[in-house]
């Protein structure tokens, strides 16, 4: 049965058909409701104040650690990180795990999909490291090439980071696979969730996966919070990557200690009103049902690549069950051109590299237009962007 929330979205007026949850999720009634209390009424610093208020909010704040550590099935709070972001997330295990554990001649294997944020902060300590990066192809409908990565993998790499989802192609990887390869030859997996914990039930021990990160806002949630999960050994062997207040054990001028993980990684006061708006996000995901979510989605998907196909000018990028994202190109109409358009019939799509520049070379496109769903979506909203495609097919004759 289709999902009907859109009413739970009060930032989506009536005949709006908002396609860019890829880019980043509306934010429902109870999220919202979350964050105005925790700031208008209960707000506090946490783990510093000795007054009630104080040991309330951190109460809370840790709650949603609990929360967020069952929501990816993780063996306890401590393997939770807050960070800003997946971005963050990634670059926090690359300068802290990645410049403690890689020597040079190490590798490191990546595959043409990913997003920047899982390719440019291993560039960045490439020079420092002496890393060498390896890329693994797509097979022809759009998908991480597991079988390459297989012939591709040797002794000397020690870290396989891929997207779960692509947030170009919708694409989904075969996580199990992907850890059990990396596992083969000693190196550990490394996977980018953005795009996958809102769409499907994600269970860090069964996908057997070392790292998994994820950003909030594109969960319903808050902008400017995100998780880092690993397993506690590995967080136990990496070094704190900032520095500065609440991760600290002891400080003097010739010698500072630091608290163990997740503390070690959480330097400065925390975004602790987005930590309590992501609980609430995977509250009101979870009283839906991820299996929900993902048929929902995936019916939306296969109706809109099914009308689009039928237009002789629209080319589809991405396999034919990609999880809750179309991309696709206007024969002679620049993607940029295609979301404007759209726009004046009140339609929101992404237009552009999404991030993704190297994908968009072994497409041979520039940039592609991309529709992506979300639990507020319905038939017509995919009406309304096929109908203003077609207004496009029309304008540029």
């Amino acid at each position: 049965m289709p999902l009907d929330l859109v009413a739970d979205f009060p930032a989506i007026p009536a005949g709006w058909a908002y396609l860019d949850t890829a880019a980043t999720a509306q934010k429902p009634r109870p999220v919202l409701d979350a964050i105005a209390t925790a700031y208008g009424e209960t707000y506090a610093t946490v783990h510093r104040g000795v007054y009630q208020r104080s040991a309330d909010m951190t109460l809370a704040y840790e709650a949603a650690r609990r929360r967020v550590a069952r929501f990816v099935g993780a063996a306890s709070e401590r393997e939770i990180v807050f960070v800003r972001g997946a971005t963050e997330a990634i670059n926090l295990v690359a300068q802290s795990w990645g410049l403690s554990h890689l020597k040079p001649g190490d590798r490191i294997l990546l595959s043409t999909l990913e997003h920047h944020s899982n390719i440019v902060p291993w560039q960045l300590i490439r020079e420092r490291s002496g890393l060498i990066i390896d890329v693994c192809p797509l097979t022809e409908d759009g998908r991480i090439d597991l079988d390459a990565a297989e012939a591709m993998l040797t002794r000397e790499h020690k870290l396989v980071a891929l997207a779960h989802v692509s947030n170009v192609l919708g694409s989904v990887l075969d996580v199990k696979r992907a850890a059990d390869l990396a596992h083969a030859v000693g190196a550990k997996l490394l996977v980018d969730g953005c795009q996958a914990v809102a769409r499907l039930p994600v269970d860090v021990a069964a996908l057997g996966c070392d790292f998994y990160a994820f950003s909030g806002h594109k969960l319903y949630g808050p902008t400017g919070i995100g998780v880092l999960w690993a397993k506690a050994e590995i967080l136990d062997s990496m070094p704190p990557w900032q520095g500065g207040g609440s991760m600290i054990d002891k400080v003097t001028f010739e010698r500072t200690t630091y608290l163990p993980a997740p503390s070690r990684f959480e330097a400065g006061t925390p975004h602790i009103v987005g930590v309590i708006g992501l609980h609430a996000a995977i509250d009101y995901v979870e009283a839906i049902g991820l299996p929900a979510i993902h048929a929902h989605e995936t019916a939306l998907v296969a109706e809109t690549r099914a009308a689009l196909a039928a237009l002789n000018s629209v080319r589809l990028f991405g396999p034919e069950d990609s999880a809750g994202i179309v991309s696709f190109a206007v024969e002679g109409v620049h993607p940029h051109d295609v979301g404007t358009i759209l726009d004046e019939s009140r339609v929101a799509i992404r237009a552009g590299h999404h991030c993704a520049q190297p994908l968009m070379a072994a497409l041979g496109v520039e940039a592609t237009a991309r529709a992506s769903f979300g639990v507020y979506n319905g038939p017509a909203d995919v009406a309304a962007l096929v109908e203003g495609i077609a207004r496009v097919t029309r304008i540029f004759g």
